[in-house]
């Protein structure tokens, strides 16, 4: 086997150290081949992924995007039943008070970044964007209000379903 091209990486995640090689095979007649192999060990040695993949070239990126989709979805789920890693904001789920709805609209108007919003209310970006709406806040126009905002309209301000 003639090699034309070869790529190695090693990293360590975790405790354990993985190893990816691509190398650039001919394939007799055929058109060049891709050899991917990919290893692992924990720290004891012992192995934790061995197998490799053969490809044409042209299916590579591909093939990229689909396992990098497919482990990324993997990675956050811990265990059978579909539980995530990632910590959920500390406020996620928990009802909103007619002092934060006044809080989160003025935060808007005053054009404060949806990150910074949801990192101050300890909610998610989505949870936020989903709640301006109700406070009378544009969510597609950070600064801006819907036609008619519960602050403006008569009988005071706050949101209805608070």
């Amino acid at each position: 086997m003639n090699i034309i091209e070869e790529h190695r990486t090693k990293i360590r995640a975790g405790e354990n150290t993985y190893s990816i090689e691509v190398s650039a095979v001919p394939d007799g007649e055929r058109p060049q081949r891709l050899i991917v192999s990919i290893g692992g060990a924990d720290p004891q040695g012992e192995s934790v992924v061995d197998g490799h993949l053969e490809l044409a070239p042209a299916a590579a990126e591909a093939l990229g995007s689909v396992l990098s989709e497919t482990l990324r979805h993997h990675a956050a789920i811990t265990e059978p039943g579909g539980r995530r890693t990632r910590a959920r904001p500390a406020s996620q789920g928990r009802p909103w008070t007619p002092k934060q709805d006044a809080d989160l609209e003025r935060r808007w108007i005053e054009r404060v970044p949806i990150a910074d919003i949801a990192a101050e209310f300890e909610r998610s970006p989505g949870g936020i964007r989903a709640r301006l709406p109700r406070v009378g806040c544009d969510p597609e126009r950070p600064g801006e209000y819907l036609p008619e905002p519960p602050s403006q309209r008569s009988g005071g301000g706050g949101s209805p379903d608070s």
